[in-house]
């Protein structure tokens, strides 16, 4: 099974929740380290709540940004990007409805040359399972 972590903007949650649905299909073996949006980390020292994400991306080997047009506004997830990167993760960008230009991908990504996917939840799934 595959742990995935899912990095976005806040404001995207509503659109992001229903992603894990697909964690609850038979069809696809991962799992997803969303706590975040299911939980809040009650602080605002972001040196506690960025030990929390830490932790929670040091459990995963593949992340997966959904990315609307204004996700590269988003200090949080050029942050989690990063860590993610340099833990090695296999780094997935997925568009959200409206998808993003190239232009507005988060900075990773464009310096990277990183592609990525309109929304599909098998193209997800297979370029989560793909080695």
């Amino acid at each position: 099974m595959k742990r995935v972590f899912l990095s976005f903007r806040h404001e995207d949650k509503a659109q992001v929740n229903g992603l894990r649905l697909l964690a609850a299909n038979d069809r696809f073996d991962i799992e997803f380290y969303d706590e975040s949006v299911r939980t809040a980390i009650d602080s605002e020292d972001s040196r506690y709540i960025k030990s929390k994400i830490r932790e929670r991306i040091a459990r995963t080997s593949v992340t997966v940004c959904m990315v609307s047009d204004l996700t590269h506004t988003s200090r949080w997830v050029d942050w989690e990007l990063e860590e993610s990167f340099g833990k090695g993760n296999k780094l997935i960008f997925m568009g959200l409805a409206g998808g993003p230009s190239t232009l507005t991908l988060p900075a990773l990504a464009r310096q990277l040359s990183l592609p990525w996917y309109l929304w599909d939840h098998n193209r997800l799934a297979n370029l989560i399972n793909a080695k």
